[in-house]
């Protein structure tokens, strides 16, 4: 039996998880774990910006089961450090952003029960990415809050869609979400890829290193014959 770890406040608990095993394939969870990672990356010298995701976020104090669990989500104005949950009370700031990775399990829940609850708690945009495109057309969809409700995001001819509180272009490609900044057209690189990168880089110089050294003593045998 799993043990799942407490919050206490005024002798409420607020558990850190439901002690259930996700059950998501391995596309959703690698896509919602590099979307964290890039965001992560992307506002690390942000001390009041917080990323996270896959995270318990009550919303009402005294009430353990006012709670919601976004894929991923970007908070401005709280400070950029770990937590165990979220409790919007002692935060004072709903997110910013908010991304769903719909899957055949959450589609139904993304698109009504999530998508209600961040238009009342006042989270400014919402986003729904289907990796395969089964369940969603198109498969990136947008949502703005105006005047306290949520209206569909144009997308680009491209089917990409801008974020105004990150400052980033929310781009599908194949089967993941990209994300580029909006002002440069930088692709944003995800954590996996730009180690595969350094070691790609590292393994160059490596192999350039054992060639001038072959070439060095080709040298040195060449002058003594």
């Amino acid at each position: 039996m799993s043990v799942v770890p407490l919050q206490y406040e005024d002798d409420i608990f607020y558990p850190e998880s439901d002690g259930q095993p996700m059950g998501e394939s391995d596309l959703h969870r690698t896509e919602m774990s590099d979307l964290i990672d890039t965001l992560q990356d992307r506002f690390r010298d942000d001390a009041d910006v917080y990323v996270s995701g896959n995270l318990f976020f009550y919303y009402e104090k005294g009430n353990p089961k006012a709670v919601i669990c976004p894929d991923v989500f970007v908070v401005h104005g709280v400070p950029n450090r770990l937590r165990p949950i979220y409790k919007l009370w002692e935060e004072g700031r709903v997110p910013s952003m908010v991304i769903e990775v719909t899957s055949a399990s959450t589609r139904r829940e993304d698109l009504r029960t999530k998508k209600d609850r961040y238009e009342r708690l006042g989270v400014e945009e919402y986003f729904l990415f289907d990796l395969l495109g089964d369940y969603l057309d198109p498969r990136l969809q947008g949502h703005l809050l105006t005047g306290g409700k949520y209206r569909p995001m144009p997308p680009a001819a491209d089917g990409s869609l801008e974020s105004r509180t990150t400052g980033l272009i929310l781009r599908p490609e194949e089967i993941q979400l990209r994300l580029v900044d909006a002002a440069t057209g930088e692709l944003l690189m995800r954590p996996r890829e730009s180690r595969a990168m350094v070691r790609d880089v590292t393994a160059a110089l490596e192999h350039l290193e054992e060639e001038n050294a072959r070439l060095r003593r080709e040298i040195e045998r060449l002058k003594k014959s």
